[in-house]
């Protein structure tokens, strides 16, 4: 049965949160001098002088009506890594805890366990890059804190079989975190849709990929109102800027273009499963719900890696990570960029 409070670090629960000035009096006022910041302005052309509303509100507030959750929900955090990052402290005792991955996956979540010195469960998904029911009942028997799905996956790009993580989501004694990075691009339902029904459950979403905004460099966490509170009483207090969040809300706003991009994005990665077979030294191409598309090349990935440089080309080399031998990760680019793609890849000297 999964309980909250025996997952909380000792530690955490008994501790007091730092208490900002912005945490201690919200709004404007005619004179602001309680938080030394500097009142005669910014220097650059932006004013910028005054602390961000260190809980996000606004953003909040239009976010959860796009997602369909209650503000309290949602925690927003300096990219996903940060939640990942502070998932860990919130459950982990250094030295004594672990938590639970499913390689190949994403490579942030075994840098935050060894960041913060806990152990690291490796439970491999199947050869088609799924959880079979072998593999969801060794989950559920692991004494791990949290284990991490990453669905649709990277780098593999393919979403996991609803039913098992559902079966992770009824036996697993820890948090379940379910990073949905790629979701936009997927034809399934979130599953944030099913937080009410999971108390255990946690959803990474971020606005570095559909949104188009990596450089904001915000993600977003969304659980019970339990877990949130938890999250925001350990994270720094201004961890999203003013700027971050003035942007996210012109994104949030501006919802027609992010649909656009989407559907620009879909059949770019259509073109490319459509042409990408056709070429000699394509061996296999696996199935994408992502923004990319995992390929493995003959005879060797890692010279057509070296040789797309040549041409002024950088794809991500996988060949190294488990089940991916000889594979390369391709985004999906602009349509003129996926066709300058295709044909060096065509041109690739046998």
């Amino acid at each position: 049965m999964f309980e909250l409070e025996t997952l909380i670090r000792p530690n955490i629960r008994a501790m007091q949160p730092y208490s900002s000035a912005r945490d201690e009096f919200q709004g404007e006022a005619r004179v602001m001098l309680d938080a030394n910041e500097n009142s005669l302005g910014s220097a650059g052309p932006d004013r910028f002088n005054r602390y961000p509303d260190p809980q996000q509100r606004a953003v909040k507030a239009a976010l959860a009506k796009l997602k369909g959750v209650e503000p309290g929900q949602i925690f927003l955090g300096n990219g996903s890594d940060e939640a990942i990052d502070l998932l860990v402290r919130l459950t982990c005792t250094p030295g004594q805890d672990r938590i639970l991955i499913l390689p190949p996956t994403y490579g942030m979540y075994e840098v935050a366990a060894n960041l913060n010195d806990v152990g690291l469960e490796r439970l491999p998904l199947t050869a088609d890059f799924q959880l079979s029911p072998e593999l969801v009942q060794q989950i559920v028997a692991s004494e791990a804190k949290l284990v991490f799905i990453c669905s649709p996956n990277n780098p593999t790009g393919n979403l996991l079989h609803a039913e098992a993580v559902e079966a992770v989501l009824r036996g697993f004694r820890g948090l379940v975190v379910v990073d949905e990075a790629y979701a936009d691009f997927a034809a399934a339902p979130s599953w944030t849709t099913r937080l009410a029904e999971f108390p255990s459950l946690v959803v990474l979403q971020t606005f570095s990929k559909a949104w188009g905004l990596a450089g904001l460099r915000l993600g977003m966490a969304f659980a019970s109102p339990e877990i949130i509170t938890y999250l925001n009483k350990i994270k720094p207090p201004y961890n999203v800027s003013e700027a971050t969040q003035q942007h996210a809300l012109a994104a949030l706003h501006d919802a027609p273009r992010f649909e656009q991009m989407r559907q620009e994005l879909l059949l770019g990665r259509r073109w490319l499963l459509e042409q990408l077979p056709s070429l000699d030294i394509v061996e296999a191409l696996f199935p994408s719900d992502a923004n990319f598309l995992l390929v493995r090349f003959r005879p060797d990935a890692t010279a057509v890696y070296t040789y797309l440089l040549s041409k002024g080309i950088v794809v991500r080399n996988r060949t190294t990570q488990p089940g991916c031998a000889g594979t390369l990760r391709l985004t999906v680019g602009t349509p003129a960029e996926n066709e300058q793609l295709v044909a060096a890849l065509r041109e690739y000297p046998a």
